[in-house]
């Protein structure tokens, strides 16, 4: 017979073997997160969705202590066919370093969970590894947080990288992007003026903070679900970090203007651009064809324009008319180490390796967009990364080689500037992003 509880012990058994499928596709497939959830959580409710993000994030987060408490409790690594065990292990670690579970609920839910990714042989193996953690658990916390800091929590590729270039922001990089950041919304000024639907939010009971500077920009005090936002479907606002909304605002598109957002996926800073200058000529390029659906569906559901091309911006040969751009913002593609925070898969999927390719792919774009600029016209490069390498160093470079690039200072968004503004992860509660200005010279 099936009892009530057995069938709730089944359901949250689903929930920690999708939460390992999805770290084993991270870990051992190099796969994106973002591409991994969806899958895992078709099959699951709403709590149970939101619960498997929850977990995955944070073993990602401190990934290094996991590890090493796992090197404590098991006496040798697991074979590669049930290395998907290894993924579940991490899952109930997490439960009880982390969430406020019952133990009696996590061993029995993490075994039920092994049984549903057919590894019953392993259950004892389970059972066994997680009770001996309950039993030492205190010990063992000690042991790790003295072994692993938080800097420690990052590959050393890039904590090396990261303390050469900010010696003295480093502790304060390595402890923002390990924060849950908070929901920042982008008022649709098409729409609503951004203090009227401040007082939305407030007759909802919804608490939330207008930035001083960038007035569409909201801050929630709790994350809440977007569908429970006042005219979210109608198109009344969007979400996006305050450190993404500063693209359109620095871009200062006119009305009558040709714009080109380059790598325009997801689609926020080219509908932000919408919003701003409703009589322009906007193009939004961009490369991966799975992803336009999306950004089209948002476009519609925000009321703005776009062309959409499913082109590559560094060959605007095979699509541009010739007829020059009056504004490029350029997003550039980047080793994404200033959004950590959101993606903390990123620590573990990224390679130094992977870095010089993506600045010479990020020069090869600009070079591409600075062809397409009209003289006069402006060029605003922004990438979410940390490194100089991708930021300042190649604005300077690219100055070096044309003499009819200037460079425009503009402070209003960052305190650190060399050829460009860097904000870091947590200043002004933003993820860390990176933005030069720059205009062509007119001719004479």
């Amino acid at each position: 017979m099936t009892t009530a509880s057995s069938k709730n012990t089944n359901k949250k058994g689903a929930a920690r073997a999708a939460a390992a499928k999805a770290l084993f596709a991270v870990l051992e497939q190099k796969r994106s997160l973002t591409a991994v959830l969806p899958e895992v959580q078709a099959s699951l409710e709403g709590a149970d969705k939101g619960w498997v993000q929850t977990v995955c994030f944070q073993v990602l987060r401190e990934l290094p202590r996991y590890e090493w408490l796992i090197q404590q409790l098991v006496d040798k690594p697991l074979k590669k066919k049930v290395r998907i065990i290894h993924s579940l292990l991490l899952v109930g670690l997490c439960q009880f370093r982390s969430l406020q579970t019952p133990p009696h609920a996590i061993l029995a839910e993490t075994v039920e969970a092994a049984r549903i990714l057919k590894q019953k042989p392993l259950t004892g193996l389970v059972n066994g590894v997680l009770r001996s953690y309950q039993r030492q658990q205190e010990a063992l916390e000690t042991q790790v947080l003295q072994r692993y800091s938080l800097a420690q929590c990052f590959p050393r590729w890039l904590r090396e990288r990261v303390t050469e270039a900010w010696p003295e922001h480093a502790e304060q990089v390595f402890a923002a992007s390990q924060e849950k950041p908070p929901l920042w919304l982008r008022v649709n000024v098409k729409h609503i003026e951004p203090s009227a639907y401040l007082e939305l939010l407030q007759k909802e009971g919804i608490g939330a903070i207008q930035h001083p500077t960038l007035s569409s920009a909201i801050r929630l005090e709790k994350p809440i679900d977007v569908k429970q936002l006042p005219h979210f479907d109608e198109g009344f606002l969007s979400v996006q970090d305050i450190s993404a909304q500063w693209a359109a605002r620095l871009l200062e598109p006119k009305p009558g203007q040709r714009v080109l957002d380059a790598c325009a996926a997801p689609g926020g800073k080219t509908a932000h651009i919408a919003e701003l200058a409703e009589t322009i000529e906007l193009d939004a390029v961009e490369l991966e064809a799975s992803r336009i659906e999306r950004m089209e569906q948002n476009f519609e559901r925000l009321n703005v324009n776009a062309n959409v091309l499913c082109q590559d911006a560094s060959a605007p040969e095979t699509w541009w008319n010739g007829k020059p751009y009056d504004r490029i913002l350029l997003d550039a593609p980047c080793s994404a180490t200033g959004v950590i925070r959101r993606h903390p898969d990123i620590k573990w999927l990224r390679q130094n390796a992977d870095i010089a390719a993506l600045v010479q792919l990020q020069s090869d774009i600009l070079e591409a967009c600075w062809s397409m600029l009209a003289p006069g016209g402006r060029l605003v490069y922004a990438t979410c990364s940390l490194l100089p390498e991708e930021n300042d160093k190649q604005i300077q470079n690219f100055i070096a080689k044309h003499d009819n690039a200037n460079y425009v200072i503009d402070t209003t968004f960052s305190s650190v500037h060399v050829r460009g503004g860097q904000i870091l992860p947590g200043e002004d509660a933003g993820d860390g992003f990176f933005y030069a200005i720059l205009e062509k010279a007119k001719k004479n």
